[in-house]
């Protein structure tokens, strides 16, 4: 009887397992097609039809869990594994860990690991990622130590979750200490490893070690994404012509590139003359079939407006059928970059109106250009809708809006939204120290500075470039070089161009002019037009007109095309009675066909933003504002008739 009912019982295991097989290959073609939601649904019907699952169901579930990204699924898929026979499966507990790290619960991801009894190397990995993603680089290193106390030996995935550690610290000592050990371990072969070092290396500004890891990859094993590690390594480094050399020897090593190096190059051109090469990659994508994916298409949006093109931006905009937030904010940040609001706030209705939703970067784009108009009321709006919409929280928010209200004036505002933030960064501290300076307020943005540093901050070139305008602004030469000195010297931080520049301000306001020309000279940094224009600036004040000639003779060979340094210099000799210098100028600009172009003001009138130029007349309404204007002269000269009036009048008189 027993036997006879043997074949039975092994018949429907075998169906069993046919329908559990099933079941499990529906499940992972959902979640390998980016379906996570269909998987999800799958497993609860699984369930419901009295299948039970195996060691290999959780594993898709996890996954799918970890698509999601929420902690809710990821808890319900936990709660069946402990209930199943393979709770304490080693292959099972690890997609338990990595689910738990991808849904950002690295709490409850550590809790499931400390439990397992039994780890491998793959286990060991999942952890170290998730203490990595989270930037908790402590707990990536003693898990490290802890790994090789237990023995478990390190593989390539381990050594590249400790690269994007350091390199997301930029700790270039760390990151070179690792790389020696993945030599040592034998791991230097794997190109997945070298991509990381290259990338990891770029990112810590070392492009020197990133190219010799480059070069070092085997004839015939260098991928794409060798290539990419490089192109976007300088890209992110706004080395746009370095990125675009990499890009052509690719080219011509037989690589085709794909939407990341197109982006990659995209993104990197920021600046008007970069414009031109811009078109050009633009149309290389056209050639490759990259143009249509919507990734690049936003960036190609965000590169126009950023390079002065606005209309081709639109253009491309308009033409689009898909459009996402990213698509949406960038449109809006190109109109709010130019300074354009009420296109970008029209944009910005529209969004709403098809129902998408503005994120933070949106905000931040208007808020920016609020502070670039100086269109306060209009940041007020846009601060109440942040605050509405619970941005305010949110810390980069805070920041924009303390940088909006200096911009526009209105310091008080800036303050008191600096001293009611829950928690201020180190940008929080140099965002209201460079305000203070703007405004006029040099004592307090400095007192705010040694306030940062008393309550151990650590002040970027950023914090220092903005207590040197403070110094500079308020005349204060002592107290600039104290901060120059301590930059160098303290924090280890190199001086850039805008330092030097300070620094040489400060100097030629002060009058000493020889002095500010020999730290130019040696400056151990090529000087730009910004450095020599305010040497040229302060030559002007002081009527030096030899050090003037020197100045603008620079800047003459550095841009003869800037109209500034001809006007500069002709106003210093016109001040020195020189006037044959004066002539030479103006001959100058007409044999260089040197254009100055009008300045332009923004006024903000009912919530709208209104540009003018001098003798602007097309403005819609240019008739009424003239006349209104004209009024208002024939006033104020009557009024000063009338007081020369009353001056020629004696007490006498009066009496």
């Amino acid at each position: 009887m027993v036997t006879s009912s043997l074949p039975l019982r092994l018949n429907r295991l075998s169906s069993n397992c046919s329908t559990v097989n099933l079941w499990n290959s529906q499940i992972r073609e959902a979640v390998n097609k980016n379906h996570p939601r269909k998987a999800l649904l799958l497993f609860r019907q699984m369930k419901q039809n009295a299948i039970e699952p195996d060691n290999f169901t959780f594993p898709f579930v996890a996954k799918a869990c970890a698509k999601l990204s929420d902690p809710k699924y990821s808890q319900m898929i936990h709660t069946h594994i402990v209930k199943s026979p393979f709770f304490a499966d080693i292959f099972v507990e690890t997609t338990v860990v990595d689910m738990y790290v991808k849904s950002r619960r690295i709490d409850c991801a550590y809790r499931v690991f400390d439990e397992m009894r039994d780890r491998d190397v793959t286990s060991w990995n999942a952890m170290l990622v998730g203490f990595v993603q989270m930037g908790f680089f402590d707990r990536v290193c003693g898990l490290f130590c802890e790994m090789g106390l237990v023995g478990i030996r390190p593989d390539s995935v381990t050594i590249m979750g400790l690269t994007q550690a350091v390199s997301n610290s930029k700790n270039l000592y760390m990151l070179k200490g690792i790389h020696l050990f993945g030599i040592k371990i034998g791991v230097y072969g794997d190109v997945s490893v070298a991509n990381t070092w290259i990338s990891a290396y770029a990112k810590c500004g070392d492009f020197g070690s990133a190219e010799l890891v480059f070069d070092g990859i085997e004839e015939g094993l260098r991928t794409i994404v060798s290539w990419n590690s490089m192109i976007g390594g300088y890209a992110n480094d706004d080395k746009f012509f370095n990125a675009l050399n990499f890009y052509k020897y690719m080219i011509g090593d037989g690589f085709r590139p794909d939407v990341s190096t197109i982006v990659s190059l995209l993104s990197s051109c920021k600046q008007p003359e970069e414009l031109f090469q811009g078109k050009l990659i633009h149309s290389h994508a056209i050639q490759c079939g990259c143009d249509l994916a919507i990734s690049v298409i936003n960036t190609l949006i965000s590169m126009y407006s950023k390079c002065g093109d606005v209309d081709s931006a639109r253009f491309l905009f308009d033409g689009m059928h898909d459009r996402t937030c990213v698509t949406w904010t960038a449109m809006i940040g190109g109109y709010s970059g130019k300074g354009d609001m009420d296109a970008a706030l029209g944009l910005f209705s529209a969004m709403e109106a098809v129902g998408e939703k503005p994120d933070l970067v949106t905000v931040l784009s208007l808020i920016s250009g609020c502070g670039i108009i100086g269109g306060l009321e209009l940041g007020k709006w846009i601060d109440s809708y942040a605050g509405s919409n619970g941005l305010k929280n949110n810390v980069m928010v805070c920041n924009a809006l303390i940088d909006m209200h200096a911009k526009c004036g209105s310091i008080g505002a800036a303050q008191e939204l600096f001293y009611v933030m829950s928690k201020r960064t180190v940008v929080s501290w140099t965002t209201m120290v460079a305000g203070c300076a703007l405004n006029g307020e040099f004592r307090e943005a400095l007192d705010l500075f040694h306030e940062m540093v008393e309550l151990g901050l650590r002040p970027n070139h950023i914090t220092f470039l903005a207590v040197l305008q403070a110094c500079t602004h308020a005349g204060f030469l002592e107290k600039g070089w104290e901060c120059f000195n301590t930059m160098i010297d303290v924090y280890n931080i190199n001086p850039g161009l805008d330092h030097y520049s300070c620094m040489a301000d400060l100097l030629g306001r002060k009058g000493k002019l020889k002095e500010a020309l020999d730290f130019v000279q040696n400056m151990p940094i090529k000087p730009d037009v910004g450095i020599w224009g305010s040497l040229l600036s302060a030559c002007k004040i002081h009527r030096d007109v030899e050090i003037g000639e020197y100045a603008a003779h620079r800047l003459f060979e550095l841009d003869p095309h800037m109209a500034a340094p001809y006007v500069e210099m002709a106003n210093i000799y016109a001040s020195a009675g020189r006037w044959d210098g004066v002539a030479k100028m103006r001959s100058m600009m007409k044999c260089n066909k040197v254009r100055k172009f009008p300045g332009q003001s923004h006024v903000e009138v009912n919530g709208k933003t209104r540009t003018f130029t001098v003798e602007d007349r097309d403005h819609p309404e240019g008739i009424l504002i003239y006349e209104l204007l004209d009024c208002l002269s024939f006033q104020s000269k009557e009024d000063a008739s009338h007081s020369q009036h009353l001056e020629g009048i004696s007490d006498h008189d009066l009496r």
